[in-house]
């Protein structure tokens, strides 16, 4: 079978595993094949993501560099093991690779936390206040483009439906900018109190009085794996959305993400404070 040309980044990440247990083992890849009798290529392109791999052969693997992390290979283990595809293939071709990768990790998350300080998180937006916010950015987008986004966008607060836990904290200043309009913004911010009577949702806004708070720099959502080495951060910036999952990086984000919550209200002010702008409009 060929090598995947464009791997998923959930792919890239077992892959990338694989690669961070061999490197502590201090086992070169020569080596490894020679040992699991296959080329020194086969294993860079399964490191890459652009091969599959067997559980028996990971199984192996994981053995030969001594883990003994039994949860991490399992973890590892599912993900090779998977064969279904997910809702968002529906997209691809039309929509860029790194937005089906963002809806592939929230599907598998075991938690999300978010941080916005100028939108509202995706998944609790309203289609108008959608459409609003992409007619604005991208006013030359052509119809058929901006359907399927929208349908994207919609598509991926399924994690919500889904019971996954899901932490939003964002900034006053979100919930004042009338996107779309008053109207729209009302409904907006009806949503949001709506949503928050989910179980696995929490809501949290920072007030422009906070003492303190000095921003977070990029929006970001910390998305949780089956196991916390399998977490991973993605970020937008102007060229898209970016992922990170180095363990130093982890814990830099999750410490930022730590401060932030700190300088939020609970979500029962949250709310107070949301119905307070609702009511103003």
């Amino acid at each position: 079978m060929p090598p995947r040309v464009t791997p998923t980044a959930r792919q890239g990440r077992l892959g990338a595993e694989l690669r961070k247990l061999r490197e502590a083992a201090g086992l070169v890849s020569r080596d490894v094949a020679a040992w699991l009798g296959t080329s020194q290529a086969q294993i860079s392109n399964i490191e890459a993501g652009k091969h599959g791999i067997s559980e028996e052969r990971l199984r192996r693997l994981a053995a030969h560099y001594a883990c003994d992390d039994a949860q991490l290979i399992d973890a590892l283990v599912r993900m090779a093991n998977e064969r279904d595809k997910g809702w968002w293939e529906e997209y691809r071709g039309v929509l860029p690779p790194r937005v089906l990768d963002l809806a592939e990790l929230e599907h598998h998350g075991t938690y999300v936390r978010a941080f916005q300080a100028v939108h509202i998180p995706g998944v609790l937006q309203t289609e108008e206040h959608m459409r609003a916010a992409s007619i604005f950015a991208e006013p030359g987008l052509p119809d058929a483009d901006r359907e399927a986004r929208l349908s994207f966008r919609l598509r991926r607060q399924e994690v919500l439906e889904s019971g996954t836990l899901y932490e939003a904290v964002v900034h006053e200043a979100a919930l004042r900018m009338r996107v779309g309009g008053a109207k729209v913004t009302r409904v907006q911010l009806e949503r949001l109190i709506q949503e928050s009577e989910r179980e696995n949702l929490t809501l949290r806004v920072i007030p422009f009085s906070a003492e303190g708070f000095a921003g977070a720099g990029h929006p970001m959502q910390y998305i949780g794996g089956v196991v916390p080495q399998l977490d991973t951060v993605q970020i937008d910036t102007v060229h898209g959305a970016e992922f990170i999952d180095a363990a130093a990086q982890l814990h830099r984000y999750r410490a930022r993400l730590d401060r932030v919550t700190g300088a939020a209200l609970d979500q029962s002010a949250s709310l107070d404070l949301i119905r307070h702008i609702a009511q103003n409009l």
